[in-house]
């Protein structure tokens, strides 16, 4: 048994996950474990090829496919999105934050293409969540755990959110999450192709992600995890079986949570990244888009308003990016991200380090849980490899 087993398997038994999966790789060296059961009752071991509701380490793929539409020349930075999302055309701003949802003022400017990346456009959720126009995201967009068949397909998405005000002018605040959303809608109008398929196309395909989209097959579903939150008696709830949720196509494919995967998955979408955009030879991403994506955009004011998601890290495109050593695990330049149903997926370019961590119990809030932190932790501590071959 491995260190990484023995961490893994610490977490992994009664009132937590029932299984977990967990990758650390510097280059050629991969390390690779599985543990536990990929269900409460026990009867199908977790395995390297289990998958996984991935949640918001979605959100670097959906940032990956607009930079592709930027390299294309459809889009820019800098360009108003009203263009593509006509619901954004005329968006209205609560007069302050707490103020009610009939109390607005015209937002000052456009909301861009960069404010969706840097998650400035003025939708989202602050630390707060008891803010009028917050509760919105929930009651109309239905904004929270991941549910995919239970929202509405795209254009009438849209709709509804139009009629949310923002709750920040564009470009003043980060918030969290609805941004990945828009992103999703603004890549199929910009390339007119569903999402589905044009992550398919252009990511997908070319990395190999072959066990990566918005559902699950019906021949794969012995492979997909069940999953859990906690109850109120610590014990485990399920939340989806495997042939719930994700059984089937959604109306709304989510570019902020939506997706399914594997770690070796996700691990090919890293490698490309600390690559510089490159796979086999082929260039997906410019070394520039990839500088872009993996860099802090935020002010030191904006990351302050936001430390109960970002915890002193900054944001680039679709990911947190390490701006201070907070932690043992904290390198400055470390892009990655946390998803809520158990999930994490980080790069560190200066090192060339991965690491990618794929649980199914739901998150209790924000704060990484204990698992994440020794899995981290783990990684820092001077790891350089396996003493054997695990590809």
């Amino acid at each position: 048994m491995t260190g990484l087993h023995d961490i893994l398997l610490r977490h992994v038994g009664e009132g937590s996950a029932p299984g977990a999966v967990g990758l650390v790789a510097r280059g050629d060296r991969v390390e690779v474990e599985a543990v536990g059961s990929t269900g409460v009752d026990g009867t199908c071991p977790m395995a390297r090829d289990s998958i996984f509701r991935i949640a918001s380490i979605t959100k670097p793929i959906t940032a990956a496919a607009v930079m592709m539409l930027v390299e294309d020349g459809r889009i820019v930075l800098d360009d108003p999105v009203e263009r593509w999302l006509p619901e954004l055309a005329s968006p209205v701003v609560v007069r302050t934050p707490k103020s009610p949802v009939d109390d607005v003022v015209p937002a000052a400017r456009p909301i861009t293409v960069s404010d969706l990346l840097t998650f400035r456009a003025g939708y989202g959720f602050p630390s707060d969540f008891s803010l009028p126009a917050v509760g919105l995201l929930f009651s109309e967009l239905r904004q929270g755990p991941p549910q995919p068949q239970h929202v509405v397909a795209p254009d009438e998405w849209m709709a509804a959110l139009s009629r949310i005000p923002l709750l920040h002018q564009p470009g003043d605040a980060w918030l969290y999450n609805t941004c990945s959303d828009i992103q999703g809608v603004l890549i199929a109008r910009v390339s007119g192709l569903p999402l589905t398929e044009f992550l398919a196309e252009r990511l997908f395909e070319p990395l190999g992600m072959a066990d990566t989209g918005f559902e699950v097959p019906a021949g794969e579903l012995d492979r997909f995890t069940a999953y859990y939150r906690t109850d109120p008696a610590g014990g485990l709830e399920l939340v989806d079986a495997p042939d719930g949720q994700w059984s089937s196509a959604p109306a709304f494919p989510s570019g902020a949570g939506g997706l399914v995967s594997t770690v070796d998955d996700w691990h090919s979408f890293a490698r490309m990244l600390l690559a510089e955009g490159t796979v086999g030879g082929r260039s997906l991403l410019s070394p520039a888009s990839v500088r872009r994506m993996t860099t802090d955009h935020l002010t030191r004011s904006q990351r302050d308003a936001g430390v109960l998601f970002l915890e002193g890290q900054g944001w680039g495109f679709g990911g947190s990016v390490d701006v201070e050593d907070v932690d043992p695990w904290n390198v400055v330049g470390r892009y990655g991200w946390v998803g809520g149903t158990g999930t994490a997926a980080h790069i560190t370019a200066s090192t060339g380090m991965v690491t990618i961590l794929l649980t199914q119990l739901e998150l209790a809030g924000p704060t990484p849980p204990a698992v994440m932190r020794d899995f981290w932790r783990y990684a820092a501590g001077g790891w350089s490899g396996p003493s054997h071959d695990c590809e």
